[in-house]
């Protein structure tokens, strides 16, 4: 396993779990791949909980040959890792299955030998689950919190790069950063709710 470069993560705001995803990149690229419907910091305690029922033996190849209905019940607890264990264990294994074969297992591999934040955001697009929102924010994670700073990095990751925001995961370093990270996102809700239409009025009202 090659290790995740950088400082000590706190992104599940729990020991073991930001232990794990601060040396295992596998175990960092699930826990993105599950922040979704959940609390972050829920979503990113998911691998420790995976690994922990796993005995240990968590990696890419592993869960590619892993029982689909047996990894199932694993993502299923109890306590469930996800909100909805069926879709996600579905999808984790299909993203083991991507890193089996196109990096030979190694996840860390995926931006390992970048030349440029655009062919950064390009792998990590290509990877089973990734949307272009969730890439952009994992190309910010990486340069801002592992030292993965390729050329142009912080223009790939538009607008989760910019230096001193707490837009994302990417910002979230202590519990006072996810509560400012957590405002932002409430605050972009409200924006994107559409404005009530007003009542038109009857002759008769």
């Amino acid at each position: 396993m090659t290790s995740v470069r950088g400082k000590r993560l706190c992104l599940a705001q729990q020991s073991e779990a930001d232990e794990l995803l601060s040396r295992d990149p596998f175990a960092l690229l699930v826990g993105m791949l599950l922040d979704q419907q959940i609390p972050m910091e829920r979503a990113f305690a998911g691998p420790v909980q995976i690994a922990a029922r796993m005995e240990g033996s968590f990696d890419p190849s592993t869960v590619a040959a892993y029982d689909p209905d047996g990894f199932v019940e694993v993502v299923a607890g109890p306590p469930a890792v996800h909100r909805f264990p069926t879709a996600m264990a579905a999808r984790i294994q299909t993203l083991a299955k991507h890193l089996d074969e196109e990096y030979g297992g190694n996840a860390a591999a995926v931006w390992a030998d970048v030349k440029s934040g655009d062919d950064l955001l390009a792998r990590l697009s290509a990877l089973p689950g990734f949307g272009a929102q969730k890439a952009k924010i994992f190309v910010a994670l990486l340069g801002k919190q592992m030292k993965v700073r390729p050329r142009g990095w912080r223009e790939a990751s538009e607008p989760y790069g910019e230096d001193g925001a707490f837009k994302s995961v990417a910002d979230v370093t202590d519990a006072g950063s996810l509560a400012k990270v957590r405002q932002y996102k409430q605050e972009q809700k409200v924006e994107q709710r559409p404005l009530a239409r007003p009542v038109r009025q009857t002759r008769n009202s």
